[in-house]
């Protein structure tokens, strides 16, 4: 029975973590966008987040973030949320859910632990500004 279950595989959709002034925190911060660089629209785009991971040896996990989007159309992004400094020492985990016509799609990105700085950028296509891509 499991065999007949088919997956389809996700490509085309990534995250990025981008570097950008705040005016609000008077700082550089870090934002999670989406970016969809496919020739398809993704519908009813469901985006849910959670940090984890361990510091100075105790087990720290964030509260659950979710978000939704109606569309998120073809070669574009959308931004997801501000990625608060003192969570970059742990694992950033966006889970993506989304259809293509009517073919259900989802996969879970990580940004893991100390990734998310300016030493691992590079140019995010679509934006074309530096950021820290997962794929």
């Amino acid at each position: 029975m499991k065999k007949d279950i088919v997956i389809p595989e996700v490509e085309n959709v990534f995250l990025a973590a981008v570097q950008e002034w705040s005016d609000d925190f008077m700082e550089k911060v870090w934002y999670a966008y989406l970016v969809n660089d496919s020739d398809f629209n993704l519908d009813s785009v469901m985006v849910v987040s959670k940090a984890f991971g361990t510091i100075d040896g105790e087990m720290k996990k964030t509260s659950i973030l979710r978000h939704a989007f109606v569309e998120v159309p073809a070669v574009s992004v959308v931004k997801i949320e501000m990625i608060e400094k003192s969570l970059l020492v742990l694992n950033n985990e966006f889970m993506v859910t989304f259809f293509i016509g009517n073919t259900l799609y989802d996969k879970k990105f990580i940004f893991k632990s100390n990734l998310i700085n300016e030493n691992n950028t590079e140019e995010v296509p679509i934006l074309f500004v530096e950021g820290v891509m997962v794929k």
